[in-house]
């Protein structure tokens, strides 16, 4: 299965980390939103979609790409985000998911861990996040996607 994911990392590579693995448990190709070319989407059988949160949405990268898709038919996708507060990342997965659904696309699962996050501070939250069990728990998910 040919796998591409589609993600926007941004402060702190936190959202990188969890594409990284992702991409090496299922031997998928990791592009930037903003460096995807539109053309390439039908050579995928799965496509992934990752962010961290901005504001309980995914980054406007990831809406653009999707608005600018043809519809989907059915291919297989997959979200996940990397978030200062899981609450945020329920909310902006949902409005994503509809997106997806929009498009055309069939939703095989959604993963979220905290990330460390300076938004409201410099100290920051969730230092160390994510950490070695939130990789795992991101590798686990990954196989999942496989059966």
């Amino acid at each position: 299965m040919k796998t591409l994911i589609l993600y926007h990392s941004e402060h702190h590579g936190n959202t990188k980390k969890i594409a990284d693995v992702i991409a090496k448990t299922l031997g998928a190709e990791t592009v930037p939103a903003s460096g995807f070319h539109f053309s390439s989407i039908d050579e995928y059988d799965l496509i992934g979609f990752g962010s961290g949160i901005y504001y309980s949405r995914f980054h406007d990268s990831l809406y653009r790409v999707v608005e600018s898709l043809p519809a989907q038919n059915g291919k297989k996708a997959f979200l996940f985000s990397t978030t200062g507060s899981k609450t945020y990342s329920m909310c902006a997965h949902e409005s994503f998911k509809a997106l997806l659904a929009d498009k055309g696309f069939a939703i095989s699962g959604e993963f979220s861990c905290l990330g460390f996050d300076t938004a409201l501070s410099e100290e920051g939250i969730n230092r160390g996040k994510p950490d070695a069990a939130d990789l795992k728990a991101a590798e686990r998910f990954a196989k999942g996607l496989i059966k």
